[in-house]
């Protein structure tokens, strides 16, 4: 991608930590504070539904247990999701990936979409994103950027949607991450902000990728991130802030 068209600044799960993450009411949040680009998780139900959760599991952010992804979609989308954030939040559903794509394309917002596929299901879980991204944001000029740790989930997103662009999520440097980015078509790569720094910008940049990181929620850490020509900023800190400042922190 010659021209980068998705915003420096990018509020983590909806909202950071100000609302129940991986909800609508989430992305909420996060748009009242004047985010208009955002990160979220995705993976499928048993019967194939793209939703929103981060962890493999129920136990964190809703009443329920066990593996989230071998449950039918009828069953999950009856769960409480924000009720483990506050009050305020209780009976907050998980979202289809459906319901968050009409909310984001309403409001013209951007998203990195990551896919977090169930263990064991990386590549059918991409190519099932892949396919459902290309369906719901269906002639949109601004399409999901499609992120995953998972090489083989970026792999199911290319095989299904080739023209959608994709990122590799590292947590940590592993042999081979520079290559295996370049093999699958990324046109960026997100980091642990802990590990970015001038040389990993410059050698994305010089093989014509973008450089973003998470999560970033200190002020001075952003600014030299964008001093050193960061591409993009994930954050929960979308209080501290302010999406529309430009290259400043």
């Amino acid at each position: 991608m010659r021209d980068w068209p998705y915003p420096l600044w990018i509020a983590h799960r909806g909202a950071g930590k100000l609302a129940p993450e991986n909800t609508l009411a989430a992305f909420r949040v996060g748009a009242a504070h004047g985010w208009h680009a955002f990160e979220c998780d995705v993976k499928l139900s048993a019967d194939g539904v793209p939703f929103l959760l981060h962890d493999a599991t129920l136990e964190r952010t809703t009443p329920e247990r066990g593996v989230a992804g071998e449950r039918p979609w009828s069953e999950l989308s009856r769960l409480d999701a924000g009720g483990w954030h506050s009050r305020a939040y209780a009976g907050e559903p998980i979202p289809s990936l459906d319901a968050v794509a009409r909310y984001l394309r309403r409001n013209a917002f951007a998203l990195d979409l990551e896919i977090k596929p169930t263990p064991g299901v990386d590549l059918a879980t991409g190519v099932a994103v892949g396919q459902a991204v290309q369906r719901l944001w269906a002639g949109d000029a601004l399409p999901p950027l499609l992120s995953s740790f998972q090489p083989e989930a970026l792999q199911g997103a290319r095989d299904s949607a080739p023209e959608l662009p994709r990122a590799l999520l590292a947590d940590t440097p592993w042999d081979g991450w520079f290559e295996v980015a370049g093999a699958l078509g990324c046109v960026a790569v997100i980091t642990n902000h802990e590990w970015m720094d001038a040389a990993v910008i410059q050698r994305l940049h010089a093989a014509g990728l973008r450089a973003l990181c998470y999560t970033v929620n200190d002020p001075q850490r952003a600014r030299h991130l964008l001093g050193l020509g960061i591409d993009g900023l994930i954050t929960d800190a979308v209080d501290v802030f302010a999406p529309g400042a430009g290259r400043h922190a």
